[in-house]
């Protein structure tokens, strides 16, 4: 259909205008999230924008900073919209509010130039036929960001209710206490640092890739400035990337050379690397063949093998139970906001009612491929309790075949804060293990060690 006289088409997306590419995906990304497909993980939907957009490596860790920027402070970023344009926040259009969340997150929270967030974002409009006409509007806002930037950003007082939904802050206060809430909500702002899995020599890689190695064993990077395959120690299967909070699972179910283990939901298959590492002979199952690829790649790179299984664990044979059973159950992942701070934003409380049945039923499943005397690790990396400490003691109530084995501060290198009044893992994001800030934090992991009776 040929343009009508009096609106002329928009100019054409120019992928050459350094930086565009890269907030085009960025907005892309956002705006999927913020449109009907919530469910969708942030990292996906940047997969998807960059192959649409034709990055490179540089671009397309420019648009993950951006749209994680844009999430890790929206509530706050939205409001500081909202106050800004006449007709409230266009809720209605996610195309238009992710333009602005992402131009203003790039004013307010990127060490970004100014004129760079509001020219290209304007260029974004000029090339959208639903956004042409609003680029007054968007100039106009983002400049205003600018000008008002120091008074924005001394608003900023309460992460808990500017930047946490209500449902969440509610249920982090009767579960934590406010206080804790309000440092659960802080610690999500600073990030996350990189840590790693270090089986062999873990004090030479510390020293040689410039991080510290936590007392409860884990190599934390200090800063990292380039792609992690490009450090040293990644091609020779010297280590792999995995929070120190998710390394303490397999650290509990402590697997031994010879053991018969199944790691179920496996992927991307952190833990079974661990537990192969020890010399466990581990099948590790998963129903996405997609994941269980990269696992089967990490699993090459490092030198050490597992038996993979694309499988619903729901399932499997319970003719042959195993020694030690891991469940990692699918959940909310409201403990990896810091890494994930979409988290936030794309779940809801019917989530983790929902994930909270599956859980069950894996959990059950679980217990039936334990052998008598043989041992059982369920945890999550969440914070909500229907998916950690409740989880666990409904199943010790309907399993009496089972009990509690009481976890000690000496497994978790003295930490006894990292253990709840049950005996059971609860780590936060709050808790520092090895600095200030980002390079001391936690993700939120939920853990219990469960023995069968002989």
């Amino acid at each position: 259909m040929a343009p009508t006289p009096n609106r002329r088409p928009p100019p054409p997306f120019d992928p050459s205008v350094p930086g565009l590419a890269a907030r085009h995906a960025a907005r892309e990304a956002v705006a999927t999230l913020l449109g009907p497909a919530r469910g969708l993980a942030l990292e996906d939907a940047l997969a998807q924008a960059a192959r649409g957009a034709g990055l490179d490596a540089g671009e397309a860790a420019l648009a993950r900073a951006i749209a994680t920027a844009s999430f890790r402070r929206l509530g706050f970023i939205k409001a500081a919209l909202a106050a800004r344009l006449r007709d409230g926040l266009p809720e209605d259009r996610p195309h238009l509010l992710a333009l602005l969340v992402t131009g203003a997150a790039q004013i307010l929270d990127l060490a970004v130039a100014d004129h760079a967030a509001v020219d290209l974002s304007v260029r974004l409009a000029k090339a959208d036929p639903q956004l042409q006409h609003l680029v007054p509007l968007v100039n106009a806002v983002l400049r205003r960001i600018v000008r008002e930037r120091d008074a924005i950003r001394e608003q900023e007082s309460d992460p808990l209710a500017h930047n946490t939904p209500d449902w969440l802050a509610r249920r982090w206060q009767a579960a934590y206490g406010e206080e804790t809430a309000r440092r659960i909500a802080v610690a999500h702002l600073e990030g996350a640092a990189v840590d790693l899995t270090v089986p062999h020599d873990p004090e030479i890689w510390a020293e040689r890739l410039g991080g510290i190695r936590l007392d409860l064993g884990s190599v934390r990077l200090a800063e990292v400035r380039q792609a992690v395959a490009e450090l040293p120690g990644y091609a020779e299967g010297a280590w792999w990337v995995q929070d120190a909070a998710a390394a303490l699972p397999v650290r509990l179910l402590a697997p031994v050379a010879g053991e018969r283990v199944v790691d179920l939901c496996a992927a991307p298959g952190g833990k079974t690397t661990q537990i192969a590492a020890a010399g466990a002979m581990v099948t590790a199952v998963d129903r996405s063949a997609v994941r269980l690829e990269r696992l089967g790649r990490n699993l090459e790179r490092l030198g050490l093998s597992a038996e993979v299984v694309t499988a619903d664990a729901l399932a499997l044979p319970e003719d042959a139970p195993f020694d030690a059973v891991l469940l990692d159950a699918p959940c909310s992942a409201t403990g990896t906001i810091r890494r994930h701070p979409d988290v936030v934003w794309t779940k809801s409380e019917a989530d983790v009612i929902r994930l909270a049945g599956l859980q069950r039923r894996l959990l059950d499943k679980a217990a039936r491929l334990t052998r008598p005397g043989g041992r059982l690790v369920y945890c999550t990396c969440s914070l909500e309790p229907e998916e950690g400490s409740a989880q666990v003691a409904a199943f010790l109530a309907r399993n009496p075949d089972f009990e509690r084995i009481a976890i000690t501060p000496d497994r978790l290198s003295g930490h006894a804060e990292l253990i709840d009044a049950s005996g059971d893992l609860r780590t936060l994001p709050s808790h520092v293990v090895g600095g200030i800030g980002r390079a001391g934090g936690l993700d939120g992991f939920f853990a219990s060690l469960l023995r069968r009776r002989d």
